[in-house]
């Protein structure tokens, strides 16, 4: 009974990772409003792009003992934390291309992520007179990927730029291929290397899949489904987060401002991943008698329902993302800012409280009130689209029909309907802007330059 209902729960982790979707689509769109809300950031004088192994030749001493502190953290402080092999610890001295080999194997992430110089413009924007990388040279990622559809302007070592522009950008590049592959399981020379075992859920030799359990925080589940499938505790976004907000907030002391907005930009992009109900809910809107129920089902060889569940909530985490990225894209290519998702993301009235973010933010505040939405969003959903794409176990969105767009399908949906998936998404990009400001408002009070500089 244990083992099936634990497979139910694997298949149910997975189905929240929504196939090759991430929490949200294109961080950057979000994020560029809720960070130029910040007078604050905006106040912070242009800086200069450097590279990683300039970085890395100037610091190396400092981030030695740095990510010793980093790990003795984690192991301390996470209970299912796979600690990193010793033979990985980085070190200084040596080549630039060393040095960046040695960083990127103590960071245990892809390797091939190729970490150029750049800023995303915003869908819409002037980009005349612009040099324009393409977008294959962000992204590991060759399929399934918003990248495709933005626009990335070249940086060169020492260009002037706007500390607003690299920490937006940022938000979203974890998603470009920096967590996969990353388990012994995937395949990878690297993942084998990692320590981090075998991949908790999902099928290890999908690309998208193997990034899930680092951009998913299941930590309000109810007790039995931690009794029946305990590897649904092992999702790391605390772990990412700690690690590249002390990265950021190292870079920032010492000089380095580039790459200290670089990585904030990094640590982001987990937390607000977490305010994603499909992340920080196993099956949101399913209760644990349902459930069982279809558990039982299952054991008695009745499979249908396990298999429509899984698909049902595949279909409204795709749905949500889809009809959120569409709408604000179509918003900015209409120049459109009183849209009122971009409105939520800037929104300042929910920030009072949040001024600070502790370590223990991510699992006791943000993924607790993003799953105490999830039956709520789940619900909104299902009432306010049209029954194909969120009820009907035969239609897999984004299959089905190739490029649906549903911000395009409510367009024809009747007021109320509009109006309520405008309130629940317009509620969970608020959560989005109040978060991301919040992070950014404490490293600013941690990003004193060191006497020493």
């Amino acid at each position: 009974m244990r083992c099936r209902f634990g497979r139910l729960l694997a298949a149910a982790a997975l189905a929240c990772a929504a196939g090759p979707a991430s929490a949200w689509t294109d961080h950057t769109l979000v994020a560029r409003p809720a960070l130029a809300a910040m007078p604050e950031l905006k106040a912070v004088p242009a800086i200069k792009a450097e590279t990683l192994e300039a970085f890395l030749a100037a610091e190396a001493p400092g981030l030695e003992q740095l990510l010793q502190r980093e790990e003795a953290w984690a192991r301390a402080q996470l209970a299912l934390y796979p600690p990193r092999p010793e033979a990985l610890a980085f070190k200084a001295g040596g080549a630039p291309a060393e040095l960046r080999r040695r960083f990127i194997a103590a960071l245990r992430i892809n390797p091939g992520l190729p970490l150029k110089l750049f800023v995303q413009a915003l869908p819409g924007a002037s980009v005349s007179g612009k040099s324009a990388l393409p977008w294959t040279e962000v992204t590991t990622r060759r399929r399934e990927s918003s990248a495709q559809e933005s626009v990335f302007l070249q940086l060169r070592a020492g260009d002037a730029v706007a500390p607003l522009d690299v920490i937006a950008t940022a938000t979203d590049e974890p998603d470009y291929g920096m967590d996969i592959g990353l388990w012994q399981d995937n395949g990878t020379a690297y993942g084998k290397t990692y320590g981090f075992g075998k991949q908790p859920f999902g099928n290890p030799a999908l690309e998208f899949a193997s990034q899930a359990p680092f951009h998913m925080g299941f930590f309000h589940e109810h007790p039995i489904v931690y009794k029946a499938a305990g590897f649904l505790q092992r999702t790391y976004p605390e772990y990412c987060i700690h690690l590249w907000q002390s990265l950021a907030a190292y870079a920032l002391q010492t000089g380095r401002p580039y790459w200290g907005w670089r990585f904030a930009g990094w640590a982001l992009h987990y937390l607000e991943d977490l305010t994603q109900p499909y992340h920080a809910s196993v099956l949101p809107g399913v209760s644990v008698t349902h459930l069982l129920w279809i558990n039982a089902a299952d054991l008695l060889g009745w499979h249908q329902p396990k298999k429509q569940a899984i698909i049902l909530v595949s279909n409204r985490h795709l749905a949500l993302e889809n009809y959120q990225y569409r709408r604000m894209r179509s918003a900015y290519l209409r120049h459109d800012d009183s849209d009122a998702l971009i409105r939520a993301a800037e929104d300042l009235s929910t920030d009072a409280g949040r001024e600070a973010f502790p370590d223990d933010a991510v699992r006791a505040r943000i993924s607790l009130e993003s799953s105490s939405l999830a039956r709520a969003t789940d619900s909104v959903l299902e009432l306010s689209l049209p029954a194909k794409y969120v009820s009907d176990p035969a239609y897999i969105l984004g299959e089905t029909e190739p490029g649906v767009d549903i911000y395009r399908v409510l367009d024809q949906s009747p007021p109320e309907a509009r109006a309520a998936m405008t309130g629940i998404v317009g509620g969970l990009q608020r959560n989005f802007g109040a978060y991301t400001r919040a992070f950014v408002r404490s490293l600013l009070a941690r990003a004193q330059p060191s006497p020493q500089r």
